[in-house]
C-alpha cells in the first residue's frame, strides 16, 4: 500500500543538518526538468508544481489556496506531494504538503547562508512572524547554534508567540544583524538599502511573484546576488524581475545559483562583502526534500 505520509509520522526523525547536507549533494545530481501550473477561481488557486531529476525521481505537489477559508475556521491552504519512483514510474508515496513545505524553505535557506553568510555569524532578524518564521528558528538554530535570534512583525500577537525577542524598529535591528531571512507576503520593499552594513547576509523569502519583493533597488545594488535557481526565480520574481527592468542590476550581476555554488564557484569572497540570497523554493527542491523525508519513514519502519 502506498503510504500517506504526515508530520506525526516522520518528523521527529528529521534534521536540518542533515536536510542541507541532502540538498547540496542534491544541486550535483542531473538538472532538474520542472513544470508550474496555475488555475483560479475568483480569488481561490490551485498551484501544481512538478519536478523530475533523473536518477531520483518525480514529484508533483498541488496545494489549494482559498482565502476565504478563514471564515470556516479552516486554513487556507490544503494540498498534498506524490512522490513517483524514478525508472518505472510507480507512485511511492503521498506526503502532506505542509510538512514538505516547512523543511524544504528553511533548508532552502540555511543551505544559502551555510555557503554565503559569514561563519561566525552571531545575530539573525527574522522579519515576518508566520508559519515560516518558526521553522527558520528551528533551521538556523540547528546549523548556526550559537546564534541569537531577533524577530520584527507587524502582528506582535503573532511574533510574541514565537519564543524569541521582539523588536520594534525594523531599521535599527536590520543595522545590528549578521544574517536578515525576510519571510513576509510585502509587495513594497521593507529592507532599505541604506540601512546595510558591511559582511551582511540577506536571505530572501517571501516574494514568489513578480509584484512581490522584500528589499529595495540600493539593496540589490549594494549586494552580491545569489539564487537558489536561475530557472525559478530570475524571470518569475519581482525580488529580481522589478531591479533588471528598471536598469539597477542585470541578470549578469546574479552571480551564482545553487548549482554553481556547490560545484564550486565562488560566493562571498570577503568577510566585507554583503549577500543577498534569494529562496525560490522550486518543485526540484520539494522532491529532494520528499525524498529525505521518504527515506526518513522507511528507516523507522525497517
Amino acid at each position: 500500500m502506498v503510504p500517506f505520509i504526515r508530520a506525526e509520522d516522520v518528523e521527529y526523525l528529521l534534521d536540518w543538518n542533515d536536510l542541507a547536507d541532502a540538498l547540496h549533494s542534491g544541486h550535483r545530481m542531473a538538472t532538474p526538468k520542472i513544470s508550474d501550473q496555475f488555475l483560479h477561481r475568483d480569488g481561490d488557486t490551485l498551484l501544481s508544481r512538478a519536478a523530475w531529476i533523473d536518477g531520483v525521481g518525480v514529484a508533483v505537489k498541488s496545494v489549494t489556496v482559498m482565502p476565504n477559508n478563514a471564515a470556516h475556521g479552516l486554513p487556507s491552504v490544503h494540498g498534498a506531494m506524490v512522490l513517483f519512483e524514478d525508472k518505472t514510474g510507480q507512485v511511492e508515496a503521498v506526503i502532506d504538503s505542509g510538512l514538505v513545505t516547512k523543511w524544504k524553505t528553511a533548508g532552502d535557506s540555511v543551505l544559502g547562508a551555510r555557503l554565503l553568510a559569514r561563519p561566525d555569524s552571531k545575530r539573525l532578524l527574522i522579519v515576518g512572524a508566520g508559519t515560516v518564521a518558526a521553522s527558520l528558528i528551528e533551521a538556523y538554530t540547528a546549523v548556526f547554534p550559537n546564534i541569537e535570534i531577533s524577530v520584527w512583525a507587524r502582528n506582535k500577537a503573532k511574533a510574541e508567540g514565537l519564543g524569541v525577542q521582539l523588536v520594534d524598529d525594523l531599521e535599527t535591528a536590520v543595522r545590528r544583524a549578521d544574517i536578515i531571512s525576510c519571510a513576509t507576503m510585502a509587495t513594497e520593499p521593507l529592507i532599505k538599502g541604506e540601512w546595510l552594513q558591511a559582511g551582511q547576509h540577506l536571505d530572501l523569502i517571501g516574494a514568489f511573484k513578480a509584484d512581490m519583493r522584500e528589499v529595495d533597488d540600493l539593496a540589490m545594488h549594494r549586494a552580491k546576488a545569489f539564487v537558489d535557481s536561475r530557472a525559478t526565480t530570475v524571470h518569475h520574481i519581482g525580488e529580481l524581475m522589478i531591479p533588471i527592468a528598471n536598469g539597477t542590476i542585470s541578470e549578469g550581476d546574479v552571480l551564482a545559483d545553487l548549482y554553481d555554488l556547490t560545484a564550486g564557484k565562488v560566493g562571498r569572497t570577503s568577510p566585507d562583502d554583503i549577500t543577498l540570497f534569494k529562496n525560490g523554493g522550486g518543485a526540484h527542491l520539494d522532491l529532494m526534500t520528499g525524498q529525505v523525508i521518504l527515506k526518513a519513514w522507511r528507516d523507522a519502519r525497517t
